[in-house]
């Protein structure tokens, strides 16, 4: 039987997701169906409240499309599986944290797929870019992503002419969040994660689903919908024990203990 090229492992209510693909962790298209369906069962499971992704190895985080493959007759327009390339990019309703660990090379559709996550650190020896202008395709995540993220003349410049850039200088622009030796990367983004677990998860949802839907909005018009609870999640957390549990731990001076309901 051959071993699934998506390795995951659950840690309390943490899923870590390691793309294990030999020699350098490339997605072609079966990966990419398999990479959707763990994202979907992650955002579907009520105990998993925050997904870390990284790639195996301290070489490669993810260099994107299969080159190989698709000389061998995957398509670029085939169907890459439920949430589009990587299982993250078109996943719809993913209300629940996502942090990546870059623990090398990141480039093309591999910063595609880590622009997916809300939250990046960053390997010290880890590299970034977008060269697909080299082999005559479009990023095309990246050129609807990137320039909202990084100023638009650095986004643009990685775009058109494929150059690469250190940790350092991902860091300076806003790209990640955290540089770290690369021996201590995983036991960091492992920290981060269970911070983020130990949160409230219904209110993660709301800020993801606002600051999602929101980016097509006028600030009132978003407000609006705010204030009259027309975001589910938002709905949702403003009836729930979760609500009731924050004000009252605050009130008694306690910890809360989140439910998730």
């Amino acid at each position: 039987m051959t071993e699934s090229p998506v390795k995951t492992q659950t840690r309390g209510h943490v899923l870590e997701v390691t793309l294990d693909r030999p020699k350098a962790n490339a997605i072609d298209l079966a990966t990419s169906r398999i990479m959707g369906d763990v994202f979907k069962d992650f955002r579907d499971d009520p105990e998993l409240r925050v997904a870390l992704i990284t790639g195996a190895g301290d070489k490669f985080f993810c260099p994107g499309w299969d080159l190989k493959a698709a000389a061998g007759g995957d398509a670029v327009d085939d169907n890459y599986g439920v949430g589009g390339f990587g299982g993250l990019q078109e996943m719809r309703a993913m209300n629940k944290p996502i942090i990546a660990a870059i623990n090398g090379i990141c480039c093309g559709g591999g910063l595609e797929w880590a622009l997916s996550a809300d939250i990046i650190l960053a390997a010290d020896h880890a590299q970034f870019a977008l060269p697909e202008i080299r082999s005559g395709t479009v990023a095309d995540a990246a050129s609807v992503k990137l320039p909202k993220r990084i100023p638009y003349h650095i986004a643009m410049e990685m775009l058109l002419t494929g150059r690469w850039i250190d940790a350092e200088e991902a860091a300076r622009w806003g790209l990640i969040n955290q540089i770290h030796p690369g021996d201590q990367l995983m036991a960091k983004a492992r920290e981060m994660a269970d911070l983020l677990a130990s949160g409230p998860p219904l209110v993660y949802a709301a800020i993801k689903e606002i600051v999602r839907e929101a980016e097509a909005m006028t600030f009132q018009d978003a407000m609006n919908r705010i204030t009259r609870r027309q975001f589910e999640s938002v709905d949702v957390l403003y009836d729930s024990e979760d609500q009731l549990e924050g004000a009252k731990a605050f009130a008694e001076k306690r910890d809360p203990v989140w439910k998730g309901r």
